[in-house]
């Protein structure tokens, strides 16, 4: 079927059914709202019902966690998911997380209290990363929390659960007169193993519920109704992404966690059933009709805010990101699991941290302590990476864990080669902060995360507005993605009933100006 302006206005008129009709010889779409209008005298060849963004995915999602669209900006480490952003998309009708990774707690409890000033009723989480290195910040941050009335979590790099984790969704569970149970606090866990969307699928453990209890942190009623509920509520499927990723593949994963969901269910007879959501990828309106099609419950953004306005990142980050292509990613050592040899991916043009980085771990590797190192290799790496003597960068991360983690020290007093750990942190987490501030003489030292979505992005919006890195906005391009994936199911609808359709490679293109039918159904939250 040849694409005629008559037949996209009727494809993109989403609120209402489109007859596919044919008289005498002549094809034509019709457009009606209601029922008890369906064409008379004419042969219909197909139908497709009103197709809306807002009623994508699973519909509970959106009702629990009080959004308009089941899209939620994942949260970048250092900020990058920063407060603009947080707000942007709760303003717009959908979830921020904020990237709280990174942070010191001081830092963060003051990001807490103005987005919770800012946000009034409006939906947003937090960021809540394994810190196996450091079990105090993740426990302080939840502590944060908890104080401050956050009642949403995105977990992150979580393998195992964590006593921190489990406090987080146990205070505040009760039941109501009726004997329904309350959970006040929800978690929506990241994964990308099925072994671990099990674990977070299943009860709080009952070991660290009850360490919990004897430590007088959580109450009898607590701890009882912690074992009729599951840990996480929400998981998202993580696939190939920007930053921690398992380079998983989003068509075999996204099915595994759908049948592992309902499986527990079947199990266990939860009382809300668990949702799977898709995460990774997620750059183009194709992606995110995939991933509806294939039964996700939400989706979520990721490496694509980076490079819209509202994101932690310096204006030179956004222009990189503006230029990558799919191939452009590389990875290197992860700043918070370096020992562990964890990696994250990285935007590769225009930087040499991948290069860099992994240099050091090649060197962490093969010595066993700064002293250890051939001083030619030192040298190099003193004057092309760090730019200072080693024993200065020494003495900086001395400074830095003094205030922040004193037991680092006392372990690298101990363990040279663990002390060459840290400095060799230096550099990576440094690495991010050049980034996020645009260091001009550190450009090839930025650590940009970064997945091959940021490249499907880039080949959506070329040749549009959004091309320009200057005009784009992270909800304005989550919206034209839920858009764009309603318009193609729409089509895909068509299909299924033997009506061909080719349509521009482009279509749908982003558009500034959302149809009327998106707008107008903004709502208050309760």
């Amino acid at each position: 079927m040849e694409f005629t302006n008559d037949l996209k206005q009727a494809l993109t008129c989403l609120d209402k059914t489109i007859y596919v009709v044919e008289e005498e010889g002549r094809r034509q779409y019709v457009r009606r709202s209601g029922t008890g209008d369906f064409p008379v005298g004419e042969h219909v060849l197909a139908l497709a019902p009103p197709c809306l963004p807002d009623r994508l995915g699973d519909p509970s999602f959106c009702r629990d966690h009080h959004l308009l669209y089941p899209c939620y900006a994942g949260s970048m480490a250092h900020g990058i998911a920063s407060e603009a952003l947080v707000a942007a998309m709760g303003e717009a009708g959908m979830l921020g997380f904020f990237g709280s990774a990174g942070m010191s707690l001081e830092e963060l409890e003051g990001v807490i209290r103005r987005l919770s000033g800012r946000m009034g009723t409006l939906p947003f989480g937090m960021n809540l990363i394994n810190s196996p290195g450091d079990t105090d910040w993740e426990q302080g941050a939840v502590d944060l929390f908890l104080k401050h009335g956050v009642t949403l979590i995105e977990a992150s790099a979580y393998l195992m659960p964590t006593p921190a984790l489990v406090k987080f969704r146990v205070k505040g569970l009760t039941r109501d007169a009726c004997g329904n149970i309350v959970a006040p606090n929800r978690i929506i866990a990241k994964v990308s193993r099925v072994e671990v969307a099990k674990r977070m699928l299943a009860p709080p453990p009952a070991k660290m519920v009850e360490k919990l209890l004897n430590s007088g942190e959580i109450s009898d009623d607590e701890a009882r109704v912690a074992a009729l509920i599951p840990l996480a509520q929400d998981i998202t499927a993580e696939a190939d992404s920007g930053g921690h990723t398992d380079h998983r593949a989003a068509l075999p994963l996204l099915p595994s966690m759908l049948r592992l969901a309902a499986d527990i269910q079947a199990e266990r007879r939860y009382t809300s059933p668990p949702r799977v959501g898709l995460a990774g990828g997620m750059g183009t309106p194709a992606a995110v009709a995939a991933a509806f099609a294939m039964g996700a419950a939400y989706i979520v953004t990721g490496s694509i805010n980076q490079a819209c306005l509202e994101s932690g990142s310096s204006a030179k980050v956004r222009e990189m990101l503006a230029c990558a292509v799919q191939t452009d990613v590389a990875d290197a050592p992860a700043a918070d699991m370096f020992e562990m040899g964890i990696k994250v991916q990285v935007l590769k043009k225009g930087t040499r941290f991948a290069e860099r980085a992994s240099r050091l771990y090649e060197l962490y590797r093969l010595y066993g302590g700064i002293e250890d190192i051939p001083e030619t290799q030192r040298a190099k790496i003193e004057e092309t990476i760090f730019r200072k003597p080693l024993q200065d960068i020494w003495k900086e991360t001395e400074q830095f864990f003094k205030t922040r983690n004193p037991r680092q020290l006392e372990r690298a007093d101990k363990d040279p080669k663990y002390k060459m750990a840290l400095v060799f942190r230096w550099y990576l987490g440094h690495a991010s902060h050049w980034a996020n501030a645009g260091t001009e003489d550190r450009t090839e030292d930025y650590q940009v995360w970064c997945g091959p979505s940021m490249g499907a992005f880039n080949d959506w919006t070329r040749d549009s507005f959004m091309e320009d890195p200057a005009r784009r906005s992270a909800p304005l391009a989550a919206l034209n993605l839920l858009y764009g994936a309603a318009l193609l199911l729409r089509v895909q609808t068509l299909r299924t009933q033997g009506v061909r359709i080719e349509v521009p490679a482009q279509f749908p293109p982003p558009v500034d100006t959302l149809p009327e039918f998106m707008v107008t159904t903004r709502k208050a939250f309760p």
